[in-house]
């Protein structure tokens, strides 16, 4: 039986509705796989969200289920549509129509890693492709969905916090002169995916841990939000995106001096956000 594309924390008794999700965190590269790329073993991680898992590993210590993927980005990107088949790097995919990320190569089978950097030197054949999707894809959405389901019914509703992490780069093209820079990018989908008041309560989060937060700009929310975000029927979810550069060198990919510091304060933001799902400070859904 293979090995499932996620490892799954649970608290040893979940008291809040909310959980947390690492998609982009994986790294388990197959061997097969590292063979067929052009790219050399750094720069095909380049666009991981390297050790956002470990930030948010205490997660379940505060009562809340941690859900993070081991399967890396570049193989399969499980914050895509299923049907995201970029026919420039699939062989048979359609052709998307007015898909941007798919037209930059990040669709669920990416063809580019960060700036631009082609992962292979053709194509892949459909049948791979499904297979990538029947093996990590569909069983981490089918995990993903089965905790947000059973969350929702024992606490009403279910707020998932989607965790990742941006390059610092991103965070200086918005930020020219700003006095200073977003650390923590929230992404809501312009209120879509989340009830306004859920929302503020996670910026207060961020912020009071000294954080300079912002929403929806560059990063408002991809497919988990677009797909899970149901704020009507009490489910909600925010995407949180991360300066790389507080916590890691993003040239050598491993944590910099300010790691255990930064995942220390991160453990107080994940105790005030687990806070805001437990029954007597639940928020209402949004009607």
């Amino acid at each position: 039986m293979p090995k499932p594309p996620f490892d799954l924390f649970l608290p040893e008794r979940q008291d809040t509705a909310v959980l947390f999700a690492s998609a982009h965190s994986g790294r388990d590269y197959p061997r097969a796989f590292l063979r067929q790329t052009v790219l050399d073993d750094m720069a095909i991680r380049s666009s991981e969200d390297a050790f956002v898992d470990l930030l948010f590993s205490g997660a379940p210590d505060h009562g809340a289920p941690l859900i993070a993927a081991t399967v890396p980005r570049a193989y399969v990107d499980l914050n895509r549509a299923a049907e995201e088949l970029d026919p420039a790097v699939v062989e048979g995919a359609a052709r998307a129509v007015h898909n941007p990320r798919v037209a930059s190569g990040l669709g669920v089978i990416p063809r580019v890693v960060a700036n631009g950097r082609a992962i292979y030197r053709g194509k892949l054949g459909q049948a791979e492709a499904q297979d990538r999707l029947r093996h990590a894809w569909h069983p981490w959405h089918r995990a993903l969905a089965a905790l947000i389901e059973d969350t929702r019914t024992r606490f009403g509703q279910a707020v998932l916090i989607d965790c990742h992490s941006m390059p610092h780069e991103a965070i200086e093209s918005i930020a020219h002169g700003a006095v200073r820079k977003p650390e923590v990018v929230l992404g809501d989908r312009f209120g879509a995916s989340a009830a306004p008041d859920v929302v503020d309560r996670v910026e207060a989060a961020f912020a009071a841990a000294g954080l300079k937060v912002v929403r929806n700009a560059p990063f408002a929310g991809a497919y988990t939000a677009q797909h899970y975000g149901r704020p009507t029927r009490g489910q909600h979810v925010v995407q949180v995106e991360i300066d790389r550069s507080i916590y890691m060198n993003e040239q050598m990919i491993r944590p910099n001096n300010n790691f255990d510091a930064f995942r220390l304060t991160l453990d107080g933001v994940i105790a005030d956000l687990a806070a805001i799902g437990r029954p007597r400070r639940m928020p209402l859904a949004a009607e």
